[in-house]
């Protein structure tokens, strides 16, 4: 068998993550005829087709199954090789603050990458799901840098990504219906609960606290059993949850990034990482004394 390129791999990971070439494109920065010229090289190295491409995405086959295994194994160990190397001299501690809703989905990868580029620095994170509690630790010097959610059009941070947040609930389950809405919240603090209770409040409809978590995996937990409605930002809904959309309208938040203005490389390094990923895909615009990024489509 011929060596298989890292690039390769690269795209074929990329595609059997989101299992659309469309998607896979758009986050690496590449055209979709890129991507499958890519894909069909890889298939004539192993000497076996590792996808089935059909009109509403892509499907693993055995084969594909099995290089995904290895293939994630062998760009970590690359990654971190490469980096060893290259980014010796970058150290210290990074103190992370975000919500377990980022650090649970949309940051793991991105801090899989700056751990492997950065093997010498020392990362520590920490979730609340408060995030004036965040910043507010970032201002005391507690934290280095803060990925936390703001309502859209405020002030402050570096702003990556607008997300609309929506009523969720279960495909099993019909509370939603009941006259007095049962609600999944967290614990005072979190801007969600006080954006349900107050969209509902101005549209006069009853309803009840039935669970509160200090945690997302509570919340979703309690959904999908059916003990209530909850609110969760567009793009951290998870696939066996359903939009609720005859509900009161709620607030756009953003993807705010916070970091402390003296702080060591590595924390310079994270925010670049953060900043430039591809999940929020930015086009900065300047808005008075802070910055405002607004996503492309």
């Amino acid at each position: 068998m011929h060596d298989l390129p890292i690039n390769l791999l690269r795209t074929f990971m990329m595609v059997a993550d989101t299992l659309n070439l469309t998607e896979a494109a758009r986050l690496l920065h590449k055209a979709p005829s890129t991507v499958s010229m890519q894909l069909n090289r890889l298939e004539d190295l192993v000497a076996n087709p590792l996808m089935e491409r059909g009109q509403h995405g892509v499907r693993l086959t055995a084969a594909g199954m099995q290089l995904k295994t290895h293939a994630q194994q062998l760009l970590n160990l690359h990654d971190q090789i490469v980096g060893s190397f290259l980014n010796m001299d970058i150290d210290g501690v990074v103190r992370l603050g975000t919500h377990d809703q980022y650090a649970s989905q949309t940051l793991a990868p991105i801090l899989q990458d700056f751990i492997l580029s950065y093997p010498e620095a020392e990362l520590e994170a920490f979730c609340d799901y408060r995030p004036d509690h965040l910043v507010d630790l970032l201002d005391k010097g507690k934290l280095d840098i803060a990925l936390v959610e703001m309502l859209a059009g405020t002030q402050g941070g570096t702003r990556l990504r607008r997300d609309e947040l929506v009523w969720i609930g279960s495909k099993d389950h019909f509370v939603h219906t009941h006259a007095v809405l049962p609600l999944v919240v967290f614990y005072e603090g979190c801007q969600h609960r006080q954006y349900a209770c107050s969209a509902l409040e101005k549209a006069r409809m009853p309803y009840r606290i039935a669970f509160t978590s200090q945690s997302r995996s509570g919340v979703l937990a309690a959904v999908r059993a059916g003990v209530g409605i909850a609110v969760m930002p567009y793009h951290t809904l998870e696939d066996d949850l359903v939009i609720l959309s005859d509900l009161p309208e709620l607030p756009d938040m953003e993807v705010t990034l916070f970091t402390s203005p003296k702080v060591n490389e590595a924390t310079r390094r994270l925010e670049q990482i953060i900043i430039n990923s591809p999940v929020f895909n930015p086009v900065v615009v300047e808005v008075g004394p802070s910055i405002e990024i607004q996503t492309k489509g």
